[in-house]
């Protein structure tokens, strides 16, 4: 079974990103960038199917920029195969990316796809559905426990009413949620091996994909500082400030 695994290069978790200064979008010039860490929980789950004997190849791709190789490598580093960069200089959205993806699936024809269920920096939730969508295949999302066996994937998910367990016939996409593992460390003889594992890259054009965005950034802004509390003698003054001044009585 072949596992095909999308990363996305994020600005680090750790890091407090700013607003650029024109509100054309977020700062990121001169920071620390990391792989997405939803996506990193994918790739841990894939080498562990191939660990287990449930995968025999995992294949890592992203879509974006060439510093996107540092994800990948990571990624190889952790335990993937062999890689794929979609290199593309415009600002990808998720339909271009799904789209992307769907023409990867079409070319590796892996028996399942994994994805992060979103990205730190977007959190548009968006990118495996609409590949599911457009490649035809079952999902399921929020993937807290993956089982694979004799063609299926049972996956355990959580959602607003409790727990939920669906059956997929591979393939199919899924997309991972925090507690379906904890990724793995990344050893420095491991930093070494990845390097001469392959790494191909395309151009969106080579797909047939047309990238260009669809949607419109207006403008970016930081949220309103919150404003400072105060402390009040007794509770008849708190009802009257929350009456008067908050109003939200």
């Amino acid at each position: 079974m072949k596992v095909l695994v999308a990363v996305k290069r994020v600005v680090d978790a750790n890091v407090k990103v700013g607003v650029k200064s024109d509100g054309t979008g977020v700062d990121i010039s001169n920071v620390k960038m990391s792989m997405n860490p939803f996506d990193e929980i994918a790739v841990e789950e894939a080498v562990r199917l191939k660990e287990s004997g449930a995968a025999t190849e995992v294949v890592v791709v992203s879509c974006g920029v060439a510093q996107a190789q540092e994800a990948l490598r990571t990624a190889l580093a952790m335990g993937a195969d062999r890689a794929i960069l979609v290199e593309s200089e415009v600002d990808l959205q998720p339909l271009a990316v799904a789209k992307l993806l769907k023409a990867l699936v079409d070319k590796e024809q892996p028996q399942m796809v994994m994805l992060g269920k979103q990205a730190i920096d977007g959190d548009a939730n968006q990118t495996g559905q609409m590949l599911a969508a457009l490649a035809g295949l079952p999902q399921a999302t929020f993937a807290s426990k993956v089982v694979v066996s004799e063609g299926r994937a049972t996956v355990s998910r959580e959602v607003d009413g409790g727990a939920e367990v669906l059956s997929l016939t591979l393939p199919a996409v899924v997309t991972t949620d925090l507690r379906l593992n904890e990724p793995r460390y990344v050893t420095l003889p491991n930093i070494m091996k990845a390097k001469k594992k392959p790494l191909e890259t395309i151009r969106p054009a080579a797909l047939g994909v047309d990238v260009t965005p669809r949607l419109t950034t207006l403008k970016v802004g930081e949220p309103p500082r919150r404003a400072a509390g105060v402390k009040v003698a007794d509770v008849e003054t708190l009802v009257e400030k929350l009456k008067s001044e908050a109003k939200v009585l």
